[in-house]
């Protein structure tokens, strides 16, 4: 480990400290824990033969002896044009459960297995909750997911798949949590938004994105952004590398969000809604639907500090992108087309170059959203 002083969790928004062996999921004043700040890895810490995210285990804060993985990571990065915009697109459905949560579940539930944690709990409508489901299972522990009572029936057969019980909540996506946090009482709150760790997993992103650009950060990236996992993840790999010497400057973040949710593009663009309450609705994106992101001020910090953007989505412009990506035989969930629909906006307003070095996450697979392709091209 390279670390000046040891690792461990602190809450950003009072500066108390926690040890990372903690059994708490968040703060004593209930907010979200982030990391220390890490001392990175340079190219020559990174386990070559290993082909997942654990050959940057140097990198993580601790120290796991027996991972508990399932290929998750080494996604392809491929080469587009999209409307003559020539980027990268990272294609994190190349992943266990078909979407980036693996990175963060496989870290988070290896760290808690460390620990002796046998049973979890989790809330997720989706990604999040497979990935828990699949990793749970791997581990040999009990898992418990609740979602919301409206959730896709594929989604809830794939939990189940993996042995999960499945709990379905009436009300809202608060609900939800409300639930599972309650019954954390009993077991654990493995949490893909609260618990530090899984962050710690995301950011095996970062680090593969420069080693796939031959250890070189690009100018831009674009995240399709809900909780911010793949955010901050990017940004403190980025924050590492640089720390490391690996890297000179901070690639900027760019955000994309649903039009018809997207807090996060209001935070950073308050006159937008000028004191108003934003009245959001329901969306095809729906992985990118949180109205309350926990971690929204560490979000708009990496956002703002790398000298990113925000951009706003139309449902029109989702579906069109959805479907004109699948025509180039990229078939993605809804929930990370926007990013690229974002990419030509960003473009448009002449905030990103054409000639620039930009690299666009695609976070989960078109398979998790069969329905929506069917509804676009009917039934048979």
């Amino acid at each position: 480990m390279h670390h000046s002083e040891s690792p461990a969790f602190v809450d950003p928004r009072t500066g108390k400290l926690l040890p990372v062996d903690t059994l708490a999921w968040r703060s004593a004043e209930g907010n979200p824990l982030m990391m220390t700040a890490l001392g990175g890895i340079n190219r020559a810490h990174i386990r070559s033969e290993v082909r997942t995210i654990w050959r940057y285990a140097a990198a993580l804060p601790v120290t796991i002896d027996a991972p508990v993985s399932l290929g998750e990571g080494m996604t392809p990065l491929v080469n587009a044009d999209i409307d003559g915009i020539s980027c990268h697109l990272k294609l994190e459905w190349f992943a266990p459960t078909g979407s980036f949560k693996d990175r963060g579940a496989s870290v988070l539930i290896s760290h808690l297995r460390s620990l002796g944690i046998t049973s979890v709990v989790e809330d997720s409508s989706g990604n999040g909750g497979a990935a828990i489901a699949a990793y749970g299972a791997a581990a040999g522990m009990a898992v418990g997911i609740f979602v919301p009572d409206y959730t896709q029936p594929a989604k809830i057969a794939q939990l189940r798949a993996y042995g999960a019980r499945v709990t379905l909540v009436p009300g809202t996506r608060q609900d939800t949590e409300a639930a599972a946090i309650h019954e954390a009482g009993n077991t654990y709150y493995a949490s893909h938004n609260w618990h530090p760790m899984f962050l710690q997993g995301t950011k095996t992103l970062g680090y593969e994105i420069w080693e796939d650009l031959g250890f070189r950060a690009p100018d831009n990236i674009i995240i399709p952004a809900a909780a911010g996992s793949n955010v901050l993840g990017c940004h403190i790999a980025f924050r590492e590398l640089i720390a490391s010497g690996e890297i000179a400057k901070m690639p900027r973040i760019f955000v994309t969000q649903p039009e018809n949710c997207c807090p996060v593009h209001h935070a950073i663009h308050p006159e937008l809604l000028d004191d108003r309450t934003p009245e959001y609705s329901a969306t095809v994106a729906e992985g990118t639907a949180i109205r309350n992101p926990i971690r929204l001020e560490e979000m708009v910090a990496a956002i703002r500090g790398t000298g990113g953007d925000s951009a706003s989505v139309k449902e029109a412009d989702i579906i069109d992108m959805a479907k004109s990506l699948a025509m180039k035989g990229f078939y993605t969930e809804p929930t990370s087309a926007h990013a690229v629909a974002g990419l030509r906006q960003f473009v448009e307003a002449g905030q990103i170059g054409r000639d620039e070095e930009t690299v666009v996450i695609l976070t989960g697979s078109g398979l998790k959203a069969t329905q929506f392709y069917a509804d676009q091209f009917g039934s048979p």
